[in-house]
């Protein structure tokens, strides 16, 4: 029995259209895998993500937040520094700054375009300084310079003073009428202050 062979051209065709076949398959195998890959180097990084490196990227923004505090206390601010275990951010309705310590944070509400933007892989510019700026460092320094300000402390209760000293969990502070100088005469009374009792801090008049 004689078996008919095909045409060189079609038969070429056939093979040619196989093998692209092929090809599409293997790229589309290629592409599914690459895209898990990724994906799973993504969740990777972002496990690794840390809060202060996305509170960061608001300060370099300058985005609008909703500050809201263990308190119930809400704000809506724009973070001017971040140290290493707090914030200092600007209120629409102050020029001085706000100091919170991050443990108060109980949320941060901004736009969905500002909140994915904390996720994007973007080089911060280096500030190891101010890494190794804790708050203890800073209310050394805000005793240093005899700054007084107002304390909002985690029981509810609301006073103001001036800082005479800080150690390294807790600060002296002497309590005074706000617009007043720290003069012997004027100080009410005086309180040793936990840090861990902070819940903010607002510094009028001046930028941290």
């Amino acid at each position: 029995m004689r078996v008919q062979s095909l045409s060189p051209t079609l038969d070429r065709v056939q093979w040619d259209r196989l093998f692209e076949d092929l090809e599409g398959q293997l790229t589309a195998e290629w592409e599914a895998e690459r895209a898990v890959l990724d994906a799973e180097s993504e969740r990777l990084r972002i496990a690794k993500l840390a809060l202060r490196t996305r509170l960061r990227r608001l300060e370099q923004d300058s985005a609008l937040i909703g500050l809201r505090l263990a308190d119930g206390d809400r704000r809506s601010v724009r973070i001017r520094a971040v140290g290493m275990d707090w914030i200092a951010a600007q209120t629409a309705d102050s020029s001085g700054a706000l100091i919170v310590p991050m443990v108060s944070i109980t949320s941060i509400e901004t736009a969905h375009g500002a909140l994915l933007a904390t996720l994007e892989d973007a080089l911060l510019p280096a500030d190891e300084l101010r890494e190794r700026m804790t708050l203890g460092f800073l209310m050394r320094d805000l005793a240093r310079r005899r700054t007084p300000l107002h304390v909002a402390l985690r029981d509810g209760e609301r006073v103001h003073g001036t800082i005479d000293r800080a150690g390294a969990d807790h600060l002296d502070l002497a309590i005074h009428d706000s617009g007043q100088a720290r003069r012997a005469e004027a100080v009410r009374a005086f309180r040793l202050v936990p840090f861990a009792a902070i819940m903010s801090a607002r510094v009028d008049g001046t930028v941290i």
